[in-house]
């Protein structure tokens, strides 16, 4: 079974362990305070959980999610990351990360920012537009009529096709977005950030038009 590892297990980060327990998967989770403090957590989740330091959650999982601050992204261990599946679900927010030039100026995006640091492995941009209450709560069955989607971005086909599955399994579609440089149509501010789940689940082309509609 695919293991899911967890570089950062906050709430999206626990959200996200959730649905990929309840959907048969192995979680691996870290934050930056040690594995002893995921205890409750692993507790709640049962034995498909166990808690590890972050490198080696990024090396036990077949796919991993990093959800940390983007200030924090050069501390995500890269050589454990290595050719992986990578799942950023991170945004930049200044007053929380300071300002980066390279993001005011849209020269570059956090998720590339995390590709560059990471070098071979494989990122695609994700749950980063979503509240985790809405995530843990809207995902349906495969063809149910009001299945919900999230986008996602990544400049490797065969990546997104495995978040794609991913997402699949723990009842949700996706909305291939374009490549890395088009990820900031999902970052806060745009049509898509967060808005279109408030009211319940939105479908495929509800959040393909609401990506066409963002601006810069």
């Amino acid at each position: 079974m695919t293991t899911i590892g967890l570089i950062g297990s906050g709430n999206i980060g626990g959200t996200v362990a959730r649905l990929a327990i309840a959907a048969g998967y192995d979680v691996v989770l870290s934050n930056s305070r040690g594995p002893e403090t995921l205890a409750d957590l692993v507790a709640e989740l049962g034995p498909k959980a166990r808690a590890a330091r972050a490198a080696d959650a990024a090396a036990a999982g077949d796919i991993v999610v990093v959800t940390v601050p983007l200030k924090a992204y050069r501390a995500v261990p890269a050589e454990p990351l290595a050719g992986k599946v990578v799942i950023d679900t991170n945004n930049y927010y200044p007053a929380r990360d300071g300002n980066l030039a390279e993001l005011d100026s849209g020269t570059a995006t956090s998720s590339g920012l995390l590709q560059e640091h990471l070098g071979t492995a494989k990122v695609v941009k994700g749950f980063n537009n979503i509240w985790s209450q809405h995530l843990g709560e809207q995902g349906r069955p495969a063809g149910a009529a009001d299945r919900p989607a999230l986008p996602i971005f990544g400049d490797d086909a065969a990546a997104k096709r495995t978040v794609t599955e991913f997402l699949d399994a723990i009842g949700w579609d996706a909305v291939d977005g374009g490549d890395l440089a088009e990820s900031w149509r999902s970052q806060p501010d745009t049509p898509v950030y967060g808005t279109p789940y408030r009211e319940g689940p939105a479908d495929a082309p509800a959040i393909r038009a609401l990506l066409d509609k963002a601006e810069r």
